[in-house]
C-alpha cells in the first residue's frame, strides 16, 4: 500500500471512531459531563498532593478522591434521571476489595452522605441504610440535570482508624441549563426563618463562623439537637467541590452551649476562593437548610442569581 493510500485509510478510520463516540453520547441523552475534578475539629490528615494552604493543624480538603487510606467508594448508581425518584446505591471497599460492614458512629450516624450539584445550588444531606453485605442505599430525587458530586463521610471501625471523606461523580440526565454561583450574602431566608452569618473562613488558619437564627423577627432560643449538635455545617469549594466538614463549638447538654439563637463553628479553609456553606438546623421537629456563598481571602466571589436558601429537598 502506497503512503498516500495509508494516510487516507487512517484518516477515514479516525473519523469513523470519533463519529461512533459522538453517536454513543447522543444516544444516552443530554447528560452533562463535568471534568473530574476535612473534616474540621479533631479530624486531621496529610493534605492531598498539590493541596496548598494546609498547615500542620489545617484540615485539608476532602472528597476530591474516590480512593484514600486503603478505602474506595464504589458508586453503583452513577446516573439518575432528573426529576425522578431513584435508589442511590454504593459500597465502601477496603484494600482487598471487600465491602466494609463495620463503622464507628459519629454524630449519631455510621455514615453521612452529601450530594451536591457542581453549580452548588442543589444540596442533599442524606442518611442511607446499610444492608448486612455492606451495601448502602437511599432514595434521592434530583430536580435538575447536570453533574453532581457524591460525598461519603465515615470512619471505619477499628482502633486508630481515621475519618475519611471519599467522593464520586454522579450524572442526572435531562435538559440542562447552566446556573451561576449564587452571590455572596450574609443573610439566608428559608421556610420562614432568617439566618445571619458573621465571619468567614480564612485560608490556612482557624476562624469562627457564627450563625444567628430568628423567625418573625424574634430569636429562636429552642433549637433541637440534630446529629448530636444544634447545627451541622458543610462547606464546599467552588470549582472542584473540595469538601470541608465542620461542627459547632459545644454540644447539647455540656452545660454551656445554648439552644440558639447563635450557633458557633470553627472552620479553616484549605485555600483562598469562593465557598458555599450549608447549615442544617432543627426546629419544631423539622430540619431546615440555609445556604451562603462566602469568600476565603481576596475579593468577593462572582455574583449570580440571588439564592437565600439551598435547594435541599429536606431529604433527611
Amino acid at each position: 500500500m502506497n503512503t498516500g493510500l495509508r494516510i487516507t485509510t487512517f484518516a477515514a478510520a479516525l473519523a469513523a471512531t470519533f463519529g461512533a463516540a459522538y453517536g454513543v453520547g447522543q444516544g444516552v441523552g443530554p447528560v452533562v459531563a463535568d471534568s473530574p475534578p476535612k473534616h474540621g475539629g479533631e479530624h486531621t490528615r496529610p493534605a492531598p498532593a498539590g493541596e496548598k494552604g494546609a498547615g500542620h493543624d489545617t484540615p485539608p480538603a476532602g472528597g476530591l478522591q474516590i480512593s484514600e487510606g486503603g478505602y474506595t467508594l464504589d458508586l453503583r448508581t452513577p446516573r439518575v434521571t432528573a426529576g425522578e425518584r431513584a435508589d442511590l446505591r454504593f459500597t465502601v471497599r477496603d484494600g482487598e476489595g471487600r465491602a466494609v460492614t463495620a463503622y464507628q458512629r459519629e454524630h449519631d450516624k455510621e455514615l453521612h452522605l452529601i450530594v451536591a450539584s457542581r453549580d452548588l445550588v442543589t444540596y442533599r444531606h442524606l442518611h442511607p441504610t446499610r444492608a448486612a453485605d455492606g451495601t448502602w442505599s437511599t432514595p434521592v430525587d434530583l430536580p435538575r440535570a447536570g453533574g453532581y458530586r457524591v460525598f461519603a463521610d465515615f470512619t471505619p471501625a477499628g482502633k486508630g482508624a481515621e475519618n475519611l471523606t471519599l467522593g464520586a461523580d454522579l450524572a442526572a440526565s435531562g435538559p440542562y441549563e447552566a446556573r451561576p454561583l449564587p452571590p455572596a450574602s450574609t443573610t439566608a431566608r428559608v421556610d420562614g426563618y432568617e439566618v445571619k452569618l458573621s465571619g468567614a473562613p480564612q485560608p490556612g488558619r482557624a476562624s469562627e463562623l457564627k450563625l444567628n437564627v430568628s423567625r418573625d423577627g424574634k430569636p429562636v432560643t429552642d433549637l433541637q439537637p440534630y446529629l448530636g449538635a444544634y447545627g451541622h455545617l458543610v462547606a464546599l469549594r467552588s470549582g472542584d467541590l473540595a469538601y470541608l466538614h465542620v461542627h459547632p463549638n459545644g454540644e447539647p447538654g455540656d452545660g454551656t452551649t445554648r439552644p440558639g439563637p447563635d450557633i458557633s463553628f470553627t472552620a479553616t479553609a484549605p485555600s483562598a476562593g469562593a465557598y458555599r456553606l450549608f447549615l442544617d438546623f432543627k426546629h419544631d421537629g423539622k430540619v431546615h437548610t440555609a445556604a451562603f456563598t462566602v469568600r476565603a481571602g481576596g475579593a468577593s466571589p462572582e455574583s449570580g442569581t440571588p439564592e437565600g436558601h439551598a435547594d435541599d429537598g429536606h431529604a433527611h
